[in-house]
């Protein structure tokens, strides 16, 4: 097992998560591990699920970073910081991904809120 993830995209670094092309035109998120409350595993398939959607939202509570292969992935993550809006985010390898980031915020398995998956 590795203990840092990077697709180019979304990085598990030492310090912290970073989602890059989450703010416009191309600004990244730095999420520092302390922050992240709690993780959820969701598959995205289907019109409603957010695998066609390319970058944002259209449910207020969610905000997805630009990731124009998305609509080719089948996994997906909610990032729980305990605030109103949570970040979604589709790795390269959401399995790799969930492993680091877990072990680096000290996540285990049960520790994401319950929800359905989402529609972004």
């Amino acid at each position: 097992m590795t203990d840092t993830y990077d697709d180019g995209t979304i990085v598990c670094g030492p310090d912290g998560l970073e989602i890059h092309r989450y703010y416009f035109p191309f600004g990244t998120k730095n999420v520092p591990y302390t922050q992240i409350q709690g993780l959820q595993r969701i598959e995205i398939h289907g019109l409603w699920s957010g695998r066609w959607r390319i970058w944002g939202t259209g449910n207020p509570r969610y905000w997805a970073n630009l990731d124009t292969r998305r609509p080719k992935k089948k996994a997906g993550f909610v990032v729980d910081l305990g605030h109103r809006v949570s970040p979604v985010v589709t790795p390269e390898m959401p399995d790799a991904f969930e492993s680091v980031l877990r072990g680096r915020a000290s996540l285990g398995a049960g520790n994401a809120r319950r929800m359905k998956g989402p529609f972004i």
